[in-house]
Order: C-alpha cells, then structure tokens, then sequence
C-alpha cells in the first residue's frame, strides 16, 4: 500500500517508496537535518580551508594553495612535540584506565551487603562537570593547596612545596590524574555489565579443577572479558586523544608546553593565532589518528570476537 506521498497525489509521475519505507525516513529527518548543519557541513568546510589560505574574513575568497598546508604540517616542530605529548599521554591514561576499571568491576561485583553505595561511589564522579573537578584539582594541586598541606603536616619544616601543575616534569601527569579519576567508574560500568553476562556455573567448575581466588580471573574472566577490554582499550584511546577540557583547565597547555595536546594546539592556532586554514589542516590529522583508532576496534572485533553493541 502506497501512502499519501504517493508521486499520484503529486503528480511526479515516478515510483514512490511504500509508505512502511518511507515513514522511517521521516522520523530520522529532523535528526539527519541537524547532524548534516552542525557535523557534516562543518567537516566539509574544514576540508575545504586545509587546502586554502584563509583568516577570520569569512567574505574575503578563498585561496587555493594545493597542499601546502600539509607539508608545513609535516615539517614542524611544535605539531611534532604535542603529537609526541598526546601520545605519552594516551600511554598515561589507557592502560591504568583499562586495568583499574577492570579490577574496580571485579572488586564491586558481589553480592554483598550496601555493595550498590560502593558502585554508585565510584560511578560519581561520571557525574561531576570537568569545571568542577578542575576547579577542586586545581586547589587540591595549589602550592597551599590540600596535597602541599598534607606533605607540611606529615614532615614538617623538611617538606618543600610541589608545584603540580607548574612543574612540567609533573604538570602532564597531574592532568592524567584528573582524567583516570573522572572516566574509571564510566569504563568500570562496561566490565559490570561483561562479568554480570558470565555465568557463575563457570567458576564452580574451574573450582572443582583447582583454580581458585586470582587464578579464576585469569583462567575465566579476562579471556571472556576480551572484547570488552578491546572496546575499553579503543574508546578511551580516543578519548585521550581528544583531550581538551582538563588541559584548557588546568594548565592551558603550560608549563613551557608541557601538557601541550594535538587539540590544544588547534584551538591556539584558530582562536589564538587566528591561522584558520592551518588550524583545519592539524583538525583533519587528528581526524585521520581517531579514524584509525576506530578502525583498528572494528578489526579486533572482527577476529572470532563477540560483536558489541555501542
């Protein structure tokens, strides 16, 4: 049965989709719209400029200067030095990530008494805003901040103040802290929903074969737990690697561009330096390192994994 979008009633005089095809259509429409305004023509637009000379002048023309912009991009050395700094920091972050939000999941997955306080705990600060915990890290980081405090209450006079986000040997890492403390409870929430999927008759049986405590972790729950530990691995490598918030926060990139990242860099180069087209040309690398990290979870789930659903 035809609806009454029927070319009939329009006299368009072609083949129309069956109203059951085509209602579907209409009900993603205004999603489709908006992520099409605000995503796709953005990223077209960006596209465009990284093969252009352009500046803030949204009405000057633009010219077209080949890939010029990418071969400044190769050769410099700032680019270069805050790939190098996202990358130690996607090395900080993912792998603690991974192995505290796994241990968490395994720790509050019982059946204990007041074990749900234990998980809503650790789940909180999900919730908080990035500004909030930069705000509190930032005092709890301070010179005269609670950490400082602690060292001058527990040694004395011998205690010499840390500088936590003016040390550059410190400030990257002080950065990653945050980060770990805001997403572990959110990955930890994937691994609860993993081990909840595993039956329990699993473990009685590796009882009666010996393997006991730890070793039924080993033997049982990581090896189910595979794909989940890919798609931990992936999503929050991605997301390390568009960190933006808490280093706009904390330390805006300082010390001496310690905590200086690939999308930092982009904001300085549009919004400081006003270098727009160079700005898209760093935008479309990370987009290629982010496209790759995507693919590389869709190529680990194809390999005899369970597929998930995200």
């Amino acid at each position: 049965m035809y609806g009454p979008f029927a070319p009939e009633c329009w006299g368009l005089g072609v083949r129309c989709l069956p109203r059951s095809r085509l209602l579907p259509w209409l009900f993603v429409a205004p999603a489709l719209i908006l992520v099409l305004l605000t995503v796709l023509l953005p990223a077209l637009m960006a596209l465009l400029m990284s093969f252009t000379r352009s500046g803030l002048d949204l009405d000057a023309p633009l010219q077209f200067i080949g890939f010029a912009n990418l071969k400044r991009l190769i050769a410099d050395p700032i680019f270069i030095r805050v790939l190098i700094t996202t990358f130690f920091y996607l090395v900080g972050v993912v792998p603690p990530m991974v192995i505290g939000s796994l241990g968490l999941a395994v720790l509050v997955n019982r059946s204990l008494p007041g074990i749900h306080w234990f998980r809503g705990a650790f789940y909180t600060p999900v919730l908080v805003s990035v500004v909030v915990a930069a705000i509190a890290f930032r005092w709890i980081y301070a010179e005269n901040g609670l950490l400082n405090a602690w060292g001058d209450f527990l040694f004395g006079e011998r205690f010499k103040a840390i500088g936590f986000l003016s040390d550059p040997r410190l400030a990257l890492i002080s950065v990653m802290v945050v980060t770990l403390w805001k997403g572990i409870g959110y990955y930890m929430v994937i691994f609860i929903g993993g081990l909840q999927g595993i039956s329990k008759d699993l473990y009685e049986a590796a009882e009666l074969d010996g393997s006991s405590g730890w070793r039924q972790h080993l033997d049982i729950t990581l090896p189910l737990l595979r794909p989940y530990v890919v798609l931990v691995a992936v999503i929050s490598s991605i997301a390390a690697t568009k960190v933006f918030e808490e280093v706009f926060l904390l330390t805006q990139g300082g010390p001496a561009d310690a905590t200086r990242t690939v999308v930092y860099y982009v904001y300085d180069l549009a919004f400081q330096e006003l270098d727009i087209s160079y700005a898209c040309t760093a935008g479309l690398a990370l987009f290629l390192v982010v496209m790759t990290l995507s693919l590389l979870q869709q190529g680990l789930k194809g390999t005899g994994l369970p597929k998930l659903q995200h």
